[in-house]
């Protein structure tokens, strides 16, 4: 009789998101003549610049003629030259060298960021930030890295505190972990990371030989200076770091899916490359982009496809400061929004991130993200994006900031905090 892999059915209830999805339908269908605004999912809503729109068609048009119509992929990782050679030049832009058959197209960095396991032993040891995308504990989860679920957390997983007395990065590990997982800018608090600050890890993973797994999905949204866009920029990294990136938030590609993930040749483990171990994983279970969609990633890293792009980047970033703003003057304490399109807002009188997401879907009609889904030390806090349009973004902030005054919701509250969202509400 076959046998099934039980580490699936250790996983606590549902994926976070499908979760979400879940219990607003549920409202929905409750109460069908209520507007809701979704600022959970960071699915993004501004359509696709000109330029990569421009590159699709014609790449479209070239597979329907005989002397230009695309198969399979056979080139170098499994990836056209002209998307690998355009990444390679971007980094070279900030000053970093990388090959560009060290570079490897996928369909999304959350594939990658849960498929790189393949690589690596079972008996590894795992570190994750916390709170954290759930992708990276869920996959290790399946792979029976993680242990078992103790209603709170994993019994095998390293968990890194990320915490506002931190500034929500990190302080090394009395554990010493061989994979390391960080996302800077970070999802979801919104924070991101130092030279310096990563600087310590890289040198503290060179000393272990432990490997830095580096999602820097959101480096496009970076805006202050000094913050690292790749952790390729940080002395020391090649050997011991592979970074995910992504098309999705940077040009909208949530819908397109195209990705890649960068993996020195210099990064060896057990005398092995795992550039040539990711290498042969990928040429056996994956067979490529759409020539269409990597013709559309090349278009977005030209000169007029990146400008285009940022223009939507700039958008987010807008958002993010009207929600920003907007709930720091109802009272609430708000993190993030600076360098990256979250929002990671402390729940009013240390409400449950549930109860507070189920209070502001009943009562605003307002979509988040509950921050105990990211982790033990997400608890408290919700998870806000800046993704909308500015319409309902403003829409929404009117809605929290009423519901936060609405006397039944004030009696839920210290007096302290109820006498702030009263003298906020009369003079706005």
């Amino acid at each position: 009789m076959v046998k099934v892999n039980n580490n699936f059915q250790k996983l606590p209830g549902g994926y976070l998101f499908p979760e979400i999805g879940r219990r607003t339908r549920a409202f929905q269908a409750e109460n069908p003549p209520k507007s809701i605004i979704r600022m959970g999912i960071g699915d993004v809503t501004r359509p696709l610049a000109p330029a990569v729109v421009e590159a699709m068609v014609k790449a479209s048009r070239e597979m329907g003629k005989q002397e230009t119509f695309r198969g399979y992929c056979e080139e170098t990782c499994g990836a056209y030259d002209f998307l690998r050679f355009a990444i390679r030049d971007s980094y070279r832009e900030r000053g970093v060298e990388i090959a560009d058959d060290e570079i490897f197209v996928s369909d999304g960095a959350k594939s990658d960021c849960g498929n790189i396991g393949d690589i690596f032993d079972r008996d590894n040891v795992v570190a994750v930030c916390d709170p954290v995308y759930p992708v990276y504990v869920d996959t290790n989860a399946m792979a029976g890295r993680a242990g078992d679920y103790d209603g709170e957390r994993w019994t095998n997983l390293v968990y890194l505190p990320c915490t506002a007395e931190n500034g929500f990065f990190p302080a090394l590990p009395e554990r010493v972990p061989d994979m390391i997982y960080i996302c800077s800018p970070n999802n979801p608090t919104g924070a991101a990371a130092t030279k310096e600050q990563l600087k310590v890890w890289v040198d503290y993973a060179n000393e272990h030989g432990s490997v830095i797994l580096f999602d820097s999905a959101y480096e496009a949204f970076i805006t202050e200076p000094g913050i690292p866009h790749s952790i390729f920029e940080v002395e020391g990294a090649k050997t011991c770091a592979i970074e995910f990136r992504s098309f999705s938030k940077s040009s909208g590609f949530t819908g397109n899916r195209c990705a890649y993930t960068v993996i020195p040749k210099a990064l060896i483990r057990d005398g092995v490359s795992l550039r040539d171990m990711w290498n042969r994983r990928m040429g056996t279970k994956f067979n490529g982009v759409p020539y269409v969609i990597q013709r559309a990633a090349e278009a977005a890293l030209s000169p007029e496809g990146r400008e285009q792009s940022m223009e939507s980047v700039r958008y987010y970033l807008n958002n993010a400061k009207v929600i920003r703003e907007a709930l720091s003057g109802a009272g609430l304490t708000v993190y993030g929004g600076v360098n990256a399109p979250y929002i990671w807002c402390g729940t009013p009188n240390g409400m449950g991130s549930w109860e507070f997401f189920d209070r502001l879907l009943r009562e605003a009609c307002v979509v988040t993200t509950p921050g105990a889904g990211f982790g033990p030390s997400g608890e408290g806090y919700v998870r806000l994006t800046a993704f909308g349009t500015y319409e309902n973004t403003c829409e929404a902030m009117e809605r929290i900031k009423k519901m936060l005054s609405r006397q039944h919701f004030l009696e839920d509250l210290p007096v302290c905090f109820a006498h702030s969202l009263r003298s906020h509400t009369q003079q706005t």
